[in-house]
């Protein structure tokens, strides 16, 4: 029986993936790759790994954040550890509800223009995004974990442990 644990990474940078794919396949996985969401919903839903990890800007500025909101939403996959890789800034609380954090964030002058907000409780791990669409509205959905890009294996590594143990948990 093949107990290779099955990671997809969604990314349209071919060298990222390049990189990662390296990084985890030394480490024993199975590492599966699509270049945007389309690609990447139907591997998803075709092959069910135990996590994704998804970039953010591809296709359009939101399409990794779309995507993952289309993971949560899916009543098979939404199970599914989902790690973010960014570039983007996260903003840490100490509030379990980063959802509320996040609202507060979106409310202050200093951060009311960020069109994207990433959320990280330093207790608990919650995390979570807040964007706002083409239309300006608000979107929120929770997140495993983020990982900076550029790619480090010192902290992907660790992370996709941690997530994997937590999901074994349930």
């Amino acid at each position: 029986m093949n107990t290779k644990k099955k990671i997809v990474i969604v990314d349209d940078d071919i060298d990222i993936i390049n990189v990662v794919e390296a990084i985890l396949t030394a480490k024993g996985y199975e590492v599966l790759s699509a270049s945007d969401k389309k690609q990447g919903i139907e591997l998803l839903k075709k092959e069910r790994p135990d996590l994704a990890i998804l970039d953010v800007m591809m296709t359009t500025h939101f399409e990794g954040f779309e995507l993952a909101k289309e993971i949560i939403d899916d009543p098979e996959l939404k199970d599914m550890p989902v790690i973010i890789q960014t570039s983007i800034d996260v903003l840490t609380t100490t509030k379990p509800s980063v959802q509320a954090m996040a609202r507060e964030f979106r409310k202050d002058p200093a951060y009311s223009d960020l069109r994207v907000i990433l959320v990280k409780d330093m207790v608990t791990g919650n995390a979570g995004v807040d964007y706002l669409n083409e239309n300006d509205e608000s979107i929120w959905f929770p997140v495993n974990a983020f990982v900076r890009k550029p790619v480090s294996a010192n902290v992907l590594i660790p992370e996709i442990e941690k997530q994997l143990a937590d999901k074994n948990e349930l």
